[in-house]
């Protein structure tokens, strides 16, 4: 499970650090690939291998005949890349999703149970403003017992 927030930042040949909590998690599961597509509020999705094949069954049992459903997955597959961390755990951002996602050089991972988000620090500090004050009242529309 990827929990947490962390500031990290984008070098200048678009990698990124994987954080270290995040590194145990990926070692413990014995994943070798991460997969990194855009993913909503103007943030990037990262997915172990795992959670990835079960998003892709979940949206492949999706009937393609609808609109949205084919513009969804255009864009969700279709701007996705494997990805394999280096010895330093780093990963390769191409420049079309740092793009995407509008990543300054400062840059914020977000753990989020089964994926982990990278956001642009600036952009995740404003949603974090947006959104704290109305976290109880989100809760209690979406949690019941």
């Amino acid at each position: 499970m990827f929990i947490g927030e962390y500031e990290h930042s984008v070098d200048k040949k678009n990698r990124v650090i994987i954080p270290a909590r995040f590194r145990e998690t990926i070692t413990e599961k014995g994943v070798e690939r991460l997969y990194v597509t855009r993913g909503l509020d103007e943030c990037l999705f990262v997915h172990t291998e795992d959670d990835w094949k079960a998003q892709e069954a979940k949206f492949k049992a999706m009937p393609f005949t609808k609109s949205e459903v084919r513009k969804f997955n255009r864009m969700f597959f279709g701007s996705a890349v494997e990805c394999v961390p280096d010895g330093q755990w780093r990963i390769l951002l191409p420049e079309y999703l740092k793009e995407y996602a509008g990543l300054s050089k400062d840059i914020m991972i977000i753990g989020v149970a089964n994926r982990f988000e990278i956001w642009d620090k600036k952009k995740y500090a404003d949603f974090y403003k947006a959104t704290k004050d109305n976290y109880e009242e989100i809760a209690e529309r979406l949690i019941t017992e």
